[in-house]
C-alpha cells in the first residue's frame, strides 16, 4: 500500500515565527501518522511570485501579445513549464493532503503564496472548462488553510470592524481551492498570536496538534455543486430557476457567495455542517 503524502506550503519569512512552530507541529504529527511530509518553504526557496513569460521554456505561441493563461496551458501540455513550477506540480500531484500555512496579509495571503497559486495552478494541470468546482481535477485531495491574524476574533465578526471572516475566506476557499476541486477542510485560524500571552500560544499549538490527529476524518466544508447551475453560455452559468425557487423558502442564502440577497449561512466558510445539515 502506497505511503500517504502531505504537502505543506509555507509562507513566512522567519524560522522563529509562530507560523514556523505551527508548520513544525504539522510535520511532526503527520509524520507520526505515517505520512511522507514535504514542505515547500517559499521564502527560503526564493520562489518567484511574478507570473511572467520566464515560466515557459521555448517559443511563445503569440510573442506579440503574451497571454499568460493560454501560454502556460500550452507549455504544460508540451512539458515546457519552468522547473520550479514543474517541481511544485509534482509535489501537489503526489499529496493527498495539502496545508497552506501563512500569516493573513491585507485580508489575503502573502504575495509569494499568491504567486504560488498563480504559477502552479495552471490551466490544464489544475482546471479546465470541463473540470471545475465539484467536477474539479483535485476532487480526491483535501486542502486546508492554516493561518495567523494580526487582529482578535472579535474584529472579524459580522458586526466587527474588519467584517465577517466568512466573506474574507470566500475568494481563497471557493475561488481557488474549491474551484480546482479540492475537498476544503475548515480553516485553522490562530487569532492574533503576537498579542497573546505565551501560555495562550501554547494552547493554540496543542489545539492544532490535537486537530491534526483526526484531520483526514473531518467532513469538508460544503459548496454549491455544479449540478445546481446551468453550465452553458446560454444559461450564463447561473443557478437553475428551479433551484432559486427552492431557495426562496430558506432563511439563509445558499453560501457566502450565493447568498441570493439573504443572510449568509452562519459559519459557511469556517466550519463543516453538522451530520444532519448539508448545505446544498
Amino acid at each position: 500500500m502506497a505511503q500517504k503524502a502531505a504537502l505543506i506550503v509555507f509562507a513566512h519569512q522567519s524560522p522563529a515565527s509562530f507560523n514556523a512552530a505551527l508548520r513544525d507541529a504539522a510535520v511532526q504529527e503527520l509524520s507520526g501518522q505515517g505520512f511522507r511530509v514535504t514542505v515547500s518553504d517559499l521564502y527560503a526557496m526564493n520562489f518567484r511570485a511574478s507570473a511572467t513569460q520566464d515560466d515557459i521554456i521555448g517559443d511563445l505561441k503569440n510573442p506579440d501579445h503574451f497571454q499568460y493563461g493560454d501560454e502556460t496551458m500550452r507549455a504544460w501540455t508540451e512539458g515546457r513549464l519552468s522547473d520550479d513550477i514543474t517541481a511544485e506540480q509534482r509535489k501537489l500531484e503526489e499529496a493527498q493532503l495539502i496545508i497552506f500555512q501563512f500569516p493573513l496579509y491585507w485580508f489575503s495571503v502573502p504575495a509569494v503564496l499568491k504567486g504560488w497559486f498563480d504559477r502552479v495552478l495552471t490551466q490544464g494541470f489544475a482546471f479546465s472548462l470541463q473540470k471545475i468546482y465539484s467536477k474539479g481535477v483535485f476532487k480526491d485531495k483535501k486542502a486546508l488553510l492554516s493561518f495567523t491574524t494580526g487582529a482578535p476574533e472579535s474584529m472579524f465578526q459580522p458586526d466587527g470592524i474588519d467584517g465577517d471572516i466568512n466573506v474574507t475566506l470566500w475568494p481563497l476557499q471557493n475561488g481557488i481551492l474549491n474551484f480546482c476541486g479540492f475537498q476544503v477542510l475548515a480553516p485553522q485560524i490562530f487569532w492574533d498570536p503576537v498579542h497573546c500571552p505565551a501560555a495562550v500560544r501554547a494552547q493554540m499549538l496543542e489545539g492544532w496538534r490535537a486537530r491534526l490527529g483526526g484531520l483526514l476524518m473531518e467532513k469538508p466544508l460544503t459548496f454549491a455543486p455544479c449540478e445546481l447551475f446551468d453550465l452553458s453560455f446560454q444559461g450564463g452559468f447561473r443557478l437553475r430557476p428551479e433551484v432559486k425557487e427552492e431557495q426562496e423558502a430558506q432563511p439563509f442564502g445558499l453560501s457566502t457567495g450565493h447568498h441570493l440577497g439573504k443572510p449568509l449561512p452562519p459559519g459557511d466558510q469556517t466550519r463543516a455542517p453538522s451530520a444532519g445539515g448539508n448545505r446544498k
